[in-house]
């Protein structure tokens, strides 16, 4: 018996990524992407022909920021992943046990794009165009935090659907500190998760935050231990983990100080880390998602997801132009000044003289350069 007409077409699937595997590589700095099967947590075994896709910021010599490329590889991994229907969710990481990502890469900003804002307008297109990539994923993303998560880093992060993270990792923002703002998605999705004034003092005060802390409050979903003692797996010994109440108010997830900190600092330094129990956890989100209908879970992330994205694009265009424009006046002195903290044993300028030199009225040219920013170190 002949086939009815309408069943008379081509079902091999088509080709629908829009990049080359050019924009991927292991060598360093770069962007690595693999696809790792997905793993039955019942039986514990391989599931044929399922996958996730690993997309790994590779740079931890410069704590995973991400260069200009490798915002490119971002992109293109991201497509990769939302166009093959063999994937069932995405894994977002970075390589080492020190930083999933620190924002971008400094040295190339001091060196390249300070005090050259049409260049850096180019650049924060591509960056936009990387948020939009993780935003508009049709798989569902897992940021697997494996170190700090800090300014740029902690905003692609928060595009992500999901966060699991070590609990050696910190979480926080520095763009006010170091001559920026965090118009890279933080003032956008940190209220969302948080609250309006923990994310105004998140992003004004640039402090950092210890993970236990941010999943108290609502910004990541787990934080397990991957820190090793005599074989078995030990808290953050940097680390309140335990509630109590100071003066009233429960605190929970805050760094000890003083000789407990310097104690527990020294014990992190000797120790193992271990990232058994963390990726134990990324498959057991993608176990999850496995066993849901793929058309419903997309589409529920996605209406979820809107939210954010809702504040994202209507900020991201002005935030792009303002960033641009920056590079020539705070963003020159903050990225070089951190770019030659080597030198100068400083990473910051001299944020009072140069309060005082703009109460006098003062231009902004190299007389002021030269009087705020931190000298060589004798």
């Amino acid at each position: 018996m002949s086939k009815p007409y309408w069943s008379k077409r081509d079902r091999a699937p088509k080709d629908h990524t829009l990049f080359s595997d050019k924009f991927f590589s292991k060598e360093a700095p770069g962007i690595i992407y693999e696809k790792r099967p997905i793993i039955d947590m019942k039986s514990g075994q391989e599931v044929k022909d399922l996958f996730s896709a690993w997309i790994i910021l590779n740079n931890p010599k410069q704590y995973n920021s991400y260069t200009t490329d490798m915002v490119k590889g971002v992109i293109a991994a991201f497509q990769h992943a939302s166009s093959d229907n063999s994937v069932v969710g995405v894994v977002f990481t970075a390589m080492g046990d020190r930083a999933f990502c620190t924002g971008g890469n400094t040295k190339e900003y001091a060196e390249y794009y300070s005090d050259n804002p049409t260049e850096y307008g180019k650049y924060m297109d591509l960056f936009n165009a990387m948020v939009d990539a993780i935003l508009n994923c049709k798989k569902p993303v897992i940021c697997r935090v494996n170190g700090m998560r800090v300014a740029g880093g902690q905003e692609i992060g928060m595009a992500c659907d999901i966060t699991v993270s070590s609990d050696l990792a910190i979480f926080g923002q520095a763009g006010p500190k170091h001559g920026s703002a965090p118009d890279g998605g933080s003032t956008d999705f940190l209220p969302m998760y948080i609250g309006i004034e923990k994310a105004m003092w998140s992003c004004v005060a640039c402090e950092m935050w210890s993970s236990y802390k941010m999943k108290q409050i609502g910004l990541i979903t787990e934080v397990v231990p991957v820190m090793k003692e005599n074989g078995k797996f030990v808290r953050n010994p940097l680390v309140e983990t335990d509630k109590y109440v100071d003066n009233g108010e429960v605190v929970y997830g805050e760094f000890k100080k003083g000789d407990e900190a310097r104690k527990a600092k020294d014990a992190i330094k000797k120790a193992t880390v271990d990232f058994e129990l963390l990726d134990k956890e990324v498959n057991k989100v993608l176990w999850t998602f496995t066993n849901l209908m793929p058309g419903c879970l997309i589409k529920t992330v996605d209406s979820v997801r809107l939210k954010k994205k809702f504040f994202w694009d209507q900020q991201k265009l002005p935030n792009r132009h303002w960033l641009a424009a920056n590079m020539s006046t705070e963003a020159f002195l903050g990225f070089n000044a951190f770019n030659s903290r080597k030198i100068t044993g400083k990473d910051v300028i001299d944020f009072v003289k140069y309060r005082q030199l703009l109460a006098e009225g003062h231009s902004f040219d190299e007389e002021l350069i030269k009087a705020v920013m931190p000298p060589a170190a004798e």
